[in-house]
């Protein structure tokens, strides 16, 4: 071997590679697949990932043989609020039997219920708990989560999630992704006054947690039930004066044109969209805004409302699909589940689905670093056990990763 040929740490040979540079394409193809590729990686990063055949001689530190297997980017969770203490399990049983939620709420349960328990933890307790789902997600593929606040919806509490979103990351060898979500509710010692907790979040929350250096990205829930757009409006020029992106929860269970003034502001990305109309589909596509779409919580609510699929997809809105991991609406811990909800619930093709958990969920999050095996993004790869693409979208249930690397480790 030639002493001018490039060096590297790791090479992983005999993969059968669906590198995601293209995203969906319109020919239906998740992306061109290499049928015998090689992809290396130096200091973590990708130097080449292309067909073996036109690949340089390497001299690498070590080398993994594929073996055929399909390998894609580690898959990115795009939208969690995978930090939170207690359960709700019984509320759902007591739904089951017929209680409304109304009579939960008012006997305590709800996000009450879940805030009070995550005000109780400590950060060390919220980690323990949170780990588990964590697992799961890693177990299938994701090499990057985004994990919200909101819970704590006081600054002690919300400091306490966001450092346990860290610390996970610290401990399980994952990307983690931070949003701060204070204005999610409004918490019952300001019930009747959420301008004067707007006020605290704006005012005392945002500049406290941005000065630690806990926050990458802002996040509201627009919604009757949660806060109106002028608020929404409010936070995002505070959170937009301080750098940070925005993205908003929007049109979930109404149309309160929430996706369309996320566009305004540049959000990163506006996410459920279950009642998103063409002005807001027109609004996201002229600002790059990504749609975040979650099944999960369309299933586990038993929503009936359809998001506009077809008319984002024909006006070129890329989409995204997370998991929504969060104790009251979605307790679901697969990604690979999600993208089969994706597409049996929302009709997305394979293609759209792949992306959406891979190159748009990577946009939705403001990265550029992720999402495609490309030279100078991070070698987060998954080796997958499958004989197609397709195969990860069709499954319900098992486990077909066979090795996941993070940063070429």
């Amino acid at each position: 071997m030639s002493e001018t040929a490039p060096s590297c740490d790791t090479v992983w040979t005999g993969a059968r590679l669906l590198p995601m540079s293209d995203g969906a394409r319109p020919d239906g193809l998740p992306d061109v697949l290499i049928e015998d590729a090689v992809i290396a990686a130096r200091d973590g990063r990708v130097i080449y990932a292309g067909p073996a055949g036109e690949a340089p001689a390497f001299r690498a530190t070590r080398t993994i043989d594929c073996a055929g297997r399909l390998v894609t980017p580690g898959l990115i969770d795009c939208h969690t609020h995978l930090v939170y203490g207690g359960s709700r399990a019984g509320e759902f049983e007591a739904r089951l039997v017929g209680v409304s939620y109304e009579d939960i709420a008012r006997a305590g349960g709800g996000i009450v219920s879940t805030m009070r328990a995550t005000r109780a933890a400590s950060e060390a307790e919220l980690v323990a708990a949170s780990a588990p789902r964590l697992g799961d997600l890693i177990a299938d593929g994701v090499t990057t989560v985004e994990i919200k606040s909101g819970y704590g919806l006081e600054l002690a509490a919300e400091r306490r999630m966001l450092r346990a979103a860290r610390a996970l990351g610290e401990k399980l060898g994952v990307s983690v992704s931070t949003t701060f979500l204070g204005a999610h509710a409004v918490p019952p010692e300001f019930a009747g006054r959420a301008d004067a907790y707007l006020d605290d979040v704006i005012d005392g929350m945002l500049p406290a947690l941005a000065d630690e250096g806990l926050i990458d990205a802002v996040d509201a829930f627009c919604e009757g039930i949660a806060f109106s757009p002028a608020q929404v409006e409010r936070l995002f020029q505070a959170a937009q004066a301080r750098g940070f992106p925005v993205k908003l929860h929007a049109e979930q269970l109404s149309n309160l044109h929430g996706a369309a003034l996320a566009a305004r502001h540049g959000a990163l990305s506006a996410d459920h969209l279950e009642h998103l109309d063409a002005a807001g589909i027109a609004a996201m596509a002229a600002s790059g805004t990504v749609a975040t779409l979650l099944p999960g919580a369309y299933y586990f609510t038993r929503e009936t409302h359809l998001p506009p699929v077809a008319a984002l997809r024909a006006a070129g809105v890329p989409i995204a699909l997370a998991t929504d991991c969060n104790p009251g609406t979605s307790p679901l811990t697969s990604l690979l589940l999600a993208m089969n909800m994706g597409a049996t619930l929302f009709r997305l093709t394979v293609a759209e689905c792949l992306a959406g958990v891979t190159i748009h969920a990577a946009r939705a999050l403001g990265r550029k670093d992720i999402g495609a095996l490309v030279p100078g993004a991070w070698a987060d790869l998954a080796v997958w056990d499958v004989a197609a693409p397709a195969e990860l979208v069709y499954r319900i249930g098992g486990r077909p990763l066979h090795a996941r690397y993070w940063r070429g480790q």
